[in-house]
């Protein structure tokens, strides 16, 4: 009998594939309904075509395992999951309150700090840009930046 490739199969393939090289024939054994172990000689054809069969199960079974998630899939777990993970309600609140604070702190700031600080940080500009805005140095932008940072934080802090 000649040796064939070892192949995984599908848990609902029953079949075995055989040649018989001395007789030069083709078989396919398996159990029946009842249990029964039958072996029934099959022309070329038909051999070939229980081989592609298990060939392309072997397929399905590889893409399986390399492509599909094999993990239970629920709402809570896609949320789990997610990049921008949506935000809880009490979330949301200390955030409003976070931000309203943060309003009030930059509006006791000095005009000048007050600008820079929303160019920088609210409108996306760097140093050098606002320093080309107004016509300053980066540097004196920079410490006035810092500045403003600092009276931030003692203005939070209360």
């Amino acid at each position: 009998m000649a040796e064939r490739p070892k192949r995984r199969k599908h848990k609902d393939n029953p079949y075995t594939l055989e040649f018989i090289e001395e007789k030069n024939s083709y078989r396919v054994s398996f159990k029946d309904v009842k249990g029964k172990f039958r072996r029934v000689d099959v022309n070329k054809e038909i051999y070939q075509a229980f081989d592609r069969f298990e060939l392309d199960d072997l397929s399905e079974l590889n893409e399986f395992d390399n492509h599909i998630e094999h993990s239970e899939v629920y709402e809570n777990n896609l949320n789990e999951r997610a990049m921008d993970k949506p935000l809880g309600v009490d979330e949301i609140v200390e955030t409003m309150l976070i931000n309203e604070e943060l309003k009030k702190a930059i509006n006791q700031l000095s005009e000048v700090q007050k600008r820079r600080i929303k160019m920088y940080y609210f409108e996306d500009m760097t140093l050098e840009d606002i320093a080309r805005v107004e016509k300053t140095s980066h540097q004196a932008i920079s410490k006035s930046i810092i500045k403003a940072l600092a009276e931030l934080r003692k203005i939070l802090k209360k």
